[in-house]
């Protein structure tokens, strides 16, 4: 999965010369939290996000009205907030090294950038978050099977032929290390086969099944007897 796949392009962004009122505006207008600065040319040159507003301004705390704060506000600039230090992605990169800079950085936002450094996009924690769910396929149809694994070369060549022989079709997979329960396998698959049979058939193979959880049509989720 690459960053462009998952960034929301095409993002709204304001000059360093607009008012911090106004770009706080902006964000309430639209309901996100951050804002590229860009030159004009559109290059990236800075951040303003509604945290850095409340910090700068010191909204948690002061004593001032609310008209007293926004008039404050309407007269400085957004290059006097903006945070010129940006970290910044590709659309091209992969969303697990994006996720890393993240991380690494203790940040939620990635602007997403071409080689001039305009603005392409921005990726969100919540970006993330999202593409981890569509990747295991939750809340579409379909059955989740937890299979406990060796770790080894070809081990799932086995499973995956056992699906594939009773016309169930795999729309995605992960696997699992862990120091408690070792390797394990997330099937998640769609057919025509009823799910008591596919388990029966992977059971009768010698393979052990941790969880079995279906995803009916109407979206509701039903745990079946792993034996």
């Amino acid at each position: 999965m690459y960053v462009k796949d998952h960034m929301t392009r095409n993002p709204q962004t304001v000059t360093k010369d607009v008012s911090i009122s106004k770009a706080v505006e902006i964000m309430g207008r639209n309901n996100f939290h951050r804002l590229p600065v860009v030159d004009e040319n559109g290059a990236l040159i800075g951040l303003v996000t509604q945290g850095v507003v409340e910090e700068s301004s010191g909204a948690q705390s002061t004593s001032l009205s609310i008209f007293e704060l926004n008039y404050l506000l309407s007269k400085r600039k957004v290059s006097d907030i903006m945070i010129t230090d940006v970290k910044t992605t590709t659309e091209d990169v992969f969303l697990e090294e994006a996720a890393k800079i993240m991380i690494d950085n203790n940040i939620s936002v990635l602007p997403v950038v071409d080689a001039d450094r305009k603005v392409l996009g921005i990726i969100t924690e919540k970006d993330m978050f999202q593409a981890f769910v569509d990747l295991l396929g939750y809340g579409k149809r379909g059955t989740r099977f937890v299979i406990r694994c060796v770790d080894q070369p070809g081990y799932f060549q086995g499973i995956s032929k056992l699906f594939a022989d009773n016309l169930a079709n795999v729309e995605s997979l992960a696997v699992f290390h862990t120091e408690e329960r070792g390797t394990e396998v997330v099937v998640k698959a769609t057919g025509e086969i009823p799910v008591e049979k596919m388990r029966d058939i992977l059971l009768k193979a010698g393979y052990t099944i941790t969880e079995i959880v279906q995803t009916t049509i109407d979206g509701k989720r039903v745990k079946h007897p792993v034996k």
